[in-house]
């Protein structure tokens, strides 16, 4: 009993609003409850009354996105289901008899069938999957009922009124009680895992380059696990760009809120974040050796070391200005530095090509830091669209010399591209 309820103050400490959640799903089927209590509601609907409390029940969902999707999903599913299972009902009784059963039963038939294959196609499976399963259960139901009892109409009428009540409650208590918004968690979950990534540079310097940072070593060995929880983030980027659709306005999130940008950005975080696996993957496997090399070659290693710290300011900043919605200049400038430092590092690799040649170990972290410095370019162009859709306020230390600096982007990202080939060669 103790280790549940420990698991359970820890779950809520892990995140608060889940105990608002239970709240809010407390209150919704409590208001919903009462259908049954006031007698004039109760003799209009009768026993279909319940359909309203399992509606509450199904639709409810910690996010508003998702509480309003599979509300839609619920509500439509039903009024298209009852309109076709009246049109199979009124097309078999045509046949009257035995001909009624065997026609009404070559329709559930194939609506179990369509409506099952339906559901592995991967857009309807995102978005539609509960409404197509209610579709098929409602149509099942409706359709049998219809044979036995005649009055199909309001059998069907009362079960689409009490539906729609379910679906208006749960809605209403999920929006105006501590509302929780899906689009809200995906913009903060891009500007984390920013910082993971940043976080990971951050403990890269200190641990392979002697960057001299804030916090002590076992921190910074930490700081080289961040980046794994960034490769595991598509489905969830995903579910929450699908469910952020459809929410209303709230906040600076307005309706048509760039979402689609976000997930763009996402998958540049995880393009990054694989890169950085492979880059701590090596050195793991090679770090005596590669220490030693870098330690025998100080303008190489003080060249990787710039790279690595302006790369990671860089994304810290773009963090913040996602998180913020403010543009920021200064991630601009970091990334210049970061440029700056890779045509340092390209000079020196001239210089000592035979060299770099025979230490191997060298070259690919170079070559990975390059490609991750220009990873680092494409979020930060990425960011800036996502600044100009969803009208990012500028900071007041904002430049005027905006558009100089990103032509000098757009030619450092493609001088850095010809030298992770270099470096590969």
């Amino acid at each position: 009993m103790v280790g549940i309820c420990t698991k359970m103050k820890k779950l809520a400490n892990d995140d608060h609003r889940r105990l608002l959640h239970s709240f809010k799903v407390g209150i919704a089927l409590t208001l919903v409850s009462t259908l049954y209590y006031v007698t004039p509601i109760f003799k209009g609907f009768g026993s279909s009354t319940i359909w309203a409390v399992l509606t509450v029940v199904l639709v409810m969902e910690f996010t508003v996105g998702g509480t309003l999707t599979k509300g839609l999903n619920r509500a439509m599913a039903t009024l298209l289901a009852v309109a076709s299972a009246f049109g199979a009902h009124h097309v078999a009784i045509l046949t009257g008899g035995k001909g009624e059963v065997i026609l009404l039963g070559i329709f559930i038939f194939l609506i179990a069938v369509v409506a099952t294959f339906l559901r592995f196609i991967p857009v309807i499976k995102a978005r539609y999957d509960y409404g197509v399963l209610i579709f098929m259960l409602t149509f099942s139901l409706v359709a049998v009922s219809s044979f036995r009892n005649h009055e199909t109409f309001m059998l069907a009428y009362k079960r689409l009124m009490t539906i729609a009540i379910g679906v208006a409650i749960a809605l209403l208590v999920s929006v105006l009680v501590f509302p929780i918004w899906a689009g809200e968690d995906l913009h903060l979950l891009t500007a984390t895992n920013l910082e993971r990534l940043a976080g990971f540079l951050e403990g890269f310097g200190a641990e392979y380059f002697g960057e001299k940072v804030k916090h002590d070593k076992i921190k910074s060995k930490a700081l080289l696990q961040t980046y794994k929880s960034v490769l595991n983030t598509k489905a969830t980027e995903d579910s929450l760009a699908n469910l952020g659709r459809l929410e209303p306005r709230h906040g600076r999130f307005r309706f048509r809120h760039p979402w689609k940008q976000y997930q763009k950005i996402g998958s540049l975080c995880r393009r990054c974040a694989y890169l950085v696996e492979a880059l701590s993957s090596y050195i793991i496997r090679s770090e005596s050796q590669a220490a030693s090399e870098l330690e025998n070659n100080t303008r190489i290693r003080d060249a990787c070391m710039d790279i690595s710290k302006e790369s990671r300011s860089a994304i810290k900043v773009l963090a913040s200005s996602v998180k913020t919605m403010t543009t920021l200049s200064d991630s601009k400038n970091h990334m210049t530095a970061a440029a700056e430092a890779a045509k340092s590092l390209k000079m020196t690799l001239s210089e000592e090509g035979l060299l770099i040649r025979e230490a191997l170990h060298i070259a690919t972290i170079v070559s990975l830091l390059l490609e991750i410095v220009s990873c680092a370019q494409d979020i930060e162009v990425a960011i800036e669209e996502l600044a100009k859709l969803a009208g990012f306020e500028i900071s007041s230390d904002q430049g005027n010399d905006g558009l100089k600096e990103k032509e000098k982007s757009v030619s450092d990202h493609v001088e850095l591209e010809g030298i992770s080939i270099v470096v590969l060669e």
